[in-house]
């Protein structure tokens, strides 16, 4: 179970653990966003600290409509107490929990200030 927390900013925030090319680990907090099909999104600074292999670019359509071109990283993350390897986007601005990595999993979300986010898996 991956447990966390709804916040006064309306945010449902989960804490990963996320594996560099390097083996170094990074603890990070990450908002679920169940408009983004992908599985991660983590900013240029973490990207580099943690020495990911570039996998290629995507383009991207934002919320707002707009289309850009985003580098694309292999990552593991622990997810449900296993390693799991993932795609990360290279995007600016806090961590960003997709759809990609949300599926298999029943999520559930207590929607009032520090109400609970619980993420089980279906397997």
């Amino acid at each position: 179970m991956i447990a966390g927390k709804v916040t006064a900013n309306r945010e449902a925030v989960i804490e990963l653990e996320v594996v560099g090319s390097n083996q170094r680990k990074a603890k990070i907090e990450a908002v679920i966003d169940t408009g983004f099909n992908g599985y991660l999104t983590l900013p240029s600074g973490l990207i580099n600290r943690l020495e990911f292999h570039i996998a290629g670019n995507r383009r991207v359509t934002l919320g707002d409509g707009n289309v850009v071109v985003l580098d694309v990283y292999l990552a593991k993350v622990l997810w449900h107490e296993q390693e799991r390897e993932v795609l990360i986007l290279e995007a600016e601005g806090g961590p960003l929990v997709g759809m990609s990595l949300l599926y298999g999993s029943r999520v559930i979300l207590e929607v009032v200030d520090n109400g609970a986010v619980t993420i089980v898996s279906l397997s």
